[in-house]
């Protein structure tokens, strides 16, 4: 690693520190003897024969200045753990065009892991080290100073801004002061001159909007809401990072796991990366912009779902999910857990790293991700059945499937409002939609097909928006349906309408069972040996949004699911035809005697 030096070396210790990161990350394999198995989010923690790294970097160049001219808290110079350097390297990867591969990057960890001093440390490279792709040396990229360095440490409140200004006098030694010119305040670190600036802001979008600067952290942004003006700040931030200079201004947000009950910065953000981590070669995906094309990198490593929050597990779990932050107290944090002026679900968030349900959810993240099985593959030959939840333009529209040996629920299609701009006047895609429907209908054997209308009308026809393509499809697929969705002569192969009385009884048990279903498969989990669930599904990001988004909704026949409220943002369309879909399955399976036994009755197709 890099030596002590005076104030006259003027040595380039790049290419030792280099080296000595290269051994560390080619020595410091995964561990094997965990209790738990994190759930790994980003590519800090991607494994494959040998760490994944990208193969065009800045962030070897950015090790080596910090090595260089940073110091330790207890002297010598500054080192990474092997996990924030990883981290670093991807968030300066580079593609080919010598561009970033992501202007903005998220680093979710728990409590004390350390992200405070990886944005100390951030902050002082991008304003004095080589943060800036220059030129190719060989296929090697080589980095540049910024001469109009400016970054923003930005907070809700002056104690955050602080965790990371208070670490600057330790960090920055008098010899790189020296030499760069470094005048550090309580407010704002200034270099070479008062040429370059880090600057500490806090909740003052007036004092952002229409500022330039070049590397925006955001701190602690799940506590950023409405009453402290944390949305406007984000939106101003946002606006004057993409309108930097070539649209080079980047963002990184270090944050703990966001609170689902409550409208944050920092849930906007994850639920939006999670809305592109779909399947990008499936066609509905025309209007959805994958993670890469929006250039955000979200990184976060998670206790599992099925972790206990016990005293006795505690300690394991947090080994298990805190990285290479060996420092972490332990004894400590069992104490939080176990104070009961912290209630569980803050413990989870805090020392878990997990989001967690809200009081009135459905179901919780975590038992969701029990059942996740996103290897299972459905082939042609499986029967499957069909639900759908048609939307005009302000929901989602989502088609999910359901295999009929085994329960296990694939989600087929989802078609939503682009963000921005480009959501305006938007409708949903009745073309692609069906284009889709069949594609599906082709390459599997589907036995039933519903789908719940939307009441809203068509602009031009005054119409109902989905009822000619529902149509259409009853006259497509009608003889290759096993069961309709509306028996009898003057029924329907596909409309299955929730406002009438009767469906929202079907639906509220069928949601009840599901939920059942969900539980099961929880407890199955916590066995030991643990058993299998109940049913699997695909793990689709997207459903798992639309599933943590659903709130308990009980009526005359149960508990079904709602939003948060009527006007809420938040989709639950895909967690409606996943439900659908496993009540089209018992449907299915409680009727399976031949059609000459039960012509025309409870479900079957007629003959005619």
């Amino acid at each position: 690693m890099a030596r002590s030096r005076s104030a006259a070396s003027e040595a380039d210790e790049s290419p030792e520190i280099i080296a000595w990161y290269r051994d560390l990350l080619d020595n410091a394999a995964p561990p094997t003897d965990l209790a738990w198995e994190p759930v790994k989010v980003g590519p800090t923690w991607q494994w494959d024969n040998g760490w994944v790294l990208p193969e065009l970097t800045l962030g070897w160049d950015v090790l080596a200045w910090c090595g260089q001219y940073l110091r330790a808290k207890r002297g010598g110079p500054w080192t990474f753990t092997a996990e924030q350097a990883r981290f670093i390297l991807w968030f300066y990867a580079l593609e080919e065009s010598g561009e970033f591969a992501c202007h903005s990057a998220v680093l979710q960890r728990l409590k004390g892991w350390g992200k405070d001093p990886v944005a100390a440390c951030l902050a002082m490279a991008s304003m004095l080290g080589p943060v800036t792709f220059d030129h190719w040396d060989g296929d090697r990229p080589v980095g540049r100073d910024e001469p109009a360095a400016w970054i923003q440490l930005v907070a809700v409140s002056q104690e955050q801004t602080q965790n990371t200004m208070k670490l600057f006098p330790g960090l920055v030694p008098a010899e790189t002061r020296l030499r760069f010119g470094v005048q550090i305040s309580k407010t704002n670190v200034w270099a070479l001159g008062d040429e370059r600036q880090i600057q500490a802001v806090t909740s003052s979008p007036l004092a952002i909007e229409g500022g330039r600067p070049t590397l925006i952290v955001r701190n602690e942004t799940q506590n950023w809401n409405t009453s402290n003006d944390g949305f406007t700040m984000a939106g101003a931030i946002e606006g004057n990072a993409a309108k930097s200079e070539d649209g080079a201004a980047r963002i990184l947000d270090i944050c703990n796991a966001y609170r689902p009950g409550e409208e944050s910065v920092g849930r906007q953000v994850r639920e939006a990366w999670e809305a592109t981590q779909g399947d990008a070669d499936a066609e509905d995906e025309q209007d959805r912009p994958r993670a890469a094309s929006v250039g955000v990198m979200y990184d976060s490593l998670e206790a599992p779902p099925e972790a206990p929050l016990t005293a006795e597990d505690a300690p394991a779990v947090v080994e298990s999910i805190r990285g290479d932050a060996v420092w972490l107290n332990t004894k400590r944090i069992v104490k939080s857990i176990l104070n009961l002026s912290n209630p569980p679900s803050e413990s989870r968030r805090k020392w878990y790293n997990q989001i967690t349900a809200a009081e009135d959810s459905w179901a919780t993240p975590q038992q969701w991700q029990i059942m996740a099985a996103p290897r299972v593959e459905v082939s042609e030959d499986d029967e499957i059945g069909l639900f759908f939840d048609g939307s005009k333009s302000d929901d989602a529209t989502g088609l999910i499937g359901c295999r009929m040996s085994d329960g296990h629920r694939m989600t087929l299609g989802m078609w939503q409002r682009p963000p921005g701009v480009r959501g305006k006047g938007w409708l949903v895609p009745r073309d692609r939609v069906d284009e889709r429907v069949q594609d599906i209908m082709n390459r599997y054997k589907v036995v039933a097909f519903f789908g719940d209308p939307s009441h809203t009308r068509d602009d031009e026809t005054q119409e109902r928006y989905w009822d000619g393509l529902f149509d259409e499809w009853h006259r497509r697929y009608k003889d290759q349906l096993k069961i309709w969705a509306t028996p009898g002569r003057e029924g329907h192969a596909v409309m299955w309408d929730m406002s009438n009385v009767k469906r929202v009884r079907e639906f509220t048990d069928a949601a009840g069972r599901t939920l059942e279903d969900i539980e099961e498969s929880e407890r199955r989990a916590q066995q030991n040996p643990p058993l299998l669930p109940v049913f699997t599904h695909d793990g689709d990001a997207r459903l798992a949004l639309h599933v943590r988004n659903a709130r308990r909704a009980p009526n005359n026949f149960g508990v079904s699911i709602m939003k948060r409220h009527r006007e809420s943002p938040d989709k639950i369309d895909l967690a409606v035809c996943m439900i659908g879909a496993g009540m089209v399955r018992r449907m299915y399976l409680n009727n399976r005697k031949s059609e000459r036994e039960r012509t025309g009755e409870a479900y079957f197709r007629p003959r005619w």
